[in-house]
């Protein structure tokens, strides 16, 4: 087995109390973690709109959000499943997001590109450049909390019970589930799947989330502040003014680029690439039976 995983599993020690044992049952642990980020996450936005005057915005509750976010994420994994916190160290972890934000840029120029010299996306001028730097708090705040729960509990606590084939696909089933409400199509639901594979083995391949959290900023980030395109159905306002048209199975419709079957092939093959380096790396766990 690959020593990386025997880091990703916590110490037994010889008695431990009840609700200890009760959580290493993997679904437990599992809403146990997610309590662990989202009560503290519910708790700061009620505290910040009590108590902040409403023209601060929404720059600095995104900021504390994300970061409690994570601080309840590290808390919950040292303190309960008691062992360090590898996928969220700090050692290198600027130049892994920096990586992964390049990776998502990319992967986004791929899509937009065969659309813009299509003429389906047109750029019709510009606006005010503050919405560069509006929106980066709430693109952290999404990328922070849904990788942290997808990839660093769900899937990571799948993987270590059921093995990684299995939990790749409890994960995206799930990152899917949560990208369901709204006007989204089969293709939109194949794009959000190619996509959640493409996160989870970029974590795989550096068992840390700094990678997937870039990829997933960047993307979001490509789109909604620069180019104004719809990203999962929530329209967009960004530097560019530009406008999307042509038939929805390429233009992704009201959902957006996610759900155009360019975006689909961008996805399914910058998946395909990450998870058989990580197969050939050997970072896929096999499914371990327990003894009966």
């Amino acid at each position: 087995m690959n020593p990386k995983f025997c880091n990703l599993t916590p110490a037994r020690p010889d008695f431990d109390p009840r609700w200890r044992r009760v959580l290493r049952h993997p679904l437990a642990n599992m809403v146990g973690a997610a309590m662990a980020m989202f009560l503290p996450l519910a708790l700061t936005f009620a505290l910040m709109e009590a108590l902040l005057p409403k023209d601060m915005g929404v720059a600095w509750p995104n900021l504390v959000a994300a970061l409690v976010c994570a601080l309840g994420y590290w808390i919950y994994v040292n303190r309960v499943e008691r062992r360090e916190v590898t996928e969220l160290g700090g050692s290198g972890a600027p130049g892994e997001w920096a990586r992964g934000a390049g990776l998502g840029v990319l992967l986004g120029l791929l899509t937009l590109a065969p659309l813009w010299s299509l003429g389906f996306y047109r750029i019709e001028g510009s606006g005010d450049s503050s919405s560069l730097i509006k929106q980066i708090p709430e693109m952290l705040l999404v990328s922070v909390i849904e990788e942290l729960l997808i990839r660093g509990v769900m899937f990571r606590i799948a993987e270590q019970a059921w093995g990684s084939r299995r939990a790749l696909v409890f994960s995206t089933v799930l990152f899917v589930a949560a990208h369901l409400p709204g006007e989204i199509s089969l293709l939109g639901v194949l794009v959000t799947a190619a996509a959640s594979l493409a996160f989870t083995a970029a974590y795989q391949l550096s068992r840390r989330l700094w990678l997937p959290m870039g990829m997933h900023f960047a993307w979001n980030y490509l789109f909604s502040a620069v180019f104004s395109v719809p990203v999962s159905g929530h329209e967009a306002k960004g530097w560019l003014h530009g406008s999307m048209s042509g038939p929805e199975w390429l233009s992704g419709g009201a959902y957006g680029v996610e759900a155009s079957a360019i975006a689909l092939l961008v996805w399914v093959v910058a998946a395909a690439i990450l998870l058989r380096r990580a197969y050939s790396r050997g970072e896929f766990m096999p499914h371990l039976r327990r003894a009966t």
